[in-house]
């Protein structure tokens, strides 16, 4: 006798076997959750869409209208009359043809380099310097650089326009009481080289905070660790800086000298209250020349043009700074 096997499925609770669903209505299934993952991807777009438009409409827009009327005439008489007369490319060649446009650039690029250079360096001295100091010495000069930061930039210009003052500023007679009588009654302002050197000297004291501020937050998150294998090691101060401190503040020393860079190159509020570009224009920049032609002598289109150089400029420094942070193994995409 052959024994038979069988074998038999296991019925589900109840007794009785679900039917099978149709296709149609799991390929709606399938539909409705492409779609909802669909929308679920554009959902942080849409609503980063108001803030984006909002931003380009003021932003956005005046530099287009800018641009535009770098190719118009736009004299006070135009502006009244309404009237729209496209020249081209004459206002650039009027800009570009002019001697005093090359000097005043250079001048521009000297002066904020100069500017840039000396304010990141007394910044990452402070911050460096803060790292040593014991907490109320620290306290005390971060609170000194917080006043000195919030001091409004006209209120700070104009005491240091008493400060230089030629018969009543405080550092000609405190240099005639220490013995240098020769700077009884001297003008600090006489020249252009000279104007400048105050002006640059306000703005980098007016940026420090910030600069000694970031790079110090920086200086903070480094590893006391890496200083203490730097020390058994018997490194220097300088080979530890080398070593350790710099390639942990290079991207934020990078970072904060192209915004200086930004800052310095446009400024405009200081040497227009010192001096107004003065004397003999001999301290105007680029923003004062572009405000001496927009608005003093109403030439509206030759002022649009020298703000699109001015762009162009800061456009190709913003692209160098854009690269050689890609290339900083912190700025890998």
């Amino acid at each position: 006798m052959t024994a038979v096997k069988t074998t038999e499925t296991a019925a589900p609770a109840g007794g009785t076997t679900p039917p099978a669903l149709p296709p149609a209505v799991t390929g709606g299934a399938r539909k409705r959750r492409r779609r909802g993952s669909a929308f679920d991807r554009a959902l942080p777009y849409l609503l980063l869409a108001p803030a984006l438009i909002a931003i380009l409409w003021l932003i956005g827009w005046p530099v287009v209208s800018v641009f535009v009327t770098s190719f118009r005439q736009l004299n006070l008489g135009e502006l009244v009359r309404g009237e729209i007369v496209w020249t081209g490319l004459d206002n650039y060649a009027a800009v570009l043809q002019d001697e005093r446009f090359w000097t005043v650039s250079l001048r521009t690029v000297v002066f904020t380099v100069a500017v840039v250079v000396a304010s990141v360096g007394m910044g990452l001295g402070i911050a460096l310097l803060m790292r040593v100091l014991t907490p109320w010495v620290r306290i005390a000069l971060q609170v000194s650089m917080l006043c000195a930061w919030a001091m409004p930039i006209l209120a700070s210009t104009t005491v240091y326009q008493w400060m230089f003052d030629q018969n009543y500023g405080i550092l000609n007679k405190t240099l005639v009481q220490l013995g240098f009588d020769s700077f009884a009654g001297y003008s600090w302002f006489s020249s252009g080289s000279s104007t400048l050197s105050v002006v640059g000297l306000l703005i980098v004291w007016q940026a420090i905070p910030f600069l000694a501020f970031s790079l110090y937050a920086g200086l903070v998150g480094i590893p006391r660790d890496l200083y203490e294998a730097a020390g058994i090691d018997g490194a220097s101060g300088w080979q530890t800086f080398r070593a350790v401190t710099w390639p942990e503040i290079r991207s934020l020393l990078m970072m904060v000298t192209f915004l200086s860079v930004l800052w310095d190159f446009k400024v405009f509020a200081q040497i227009w209250v010192f001096r107004e570009g003065g004397p003999s224009g001999e301290s105007t920049t680029l923003p004062v020349l572009q405000y001496l032609e927009g608005i003093a002598k109403s030439h509206f289109g030759v002022a649009a043009a020298i703000s699109v150089l001015m762009m162009v400029i800061l456009g190709l420094i913003t692209f160098q700074y854009l690269r050689k942070l890609l290339q900083t193994e912190e700025g890998k995409i």
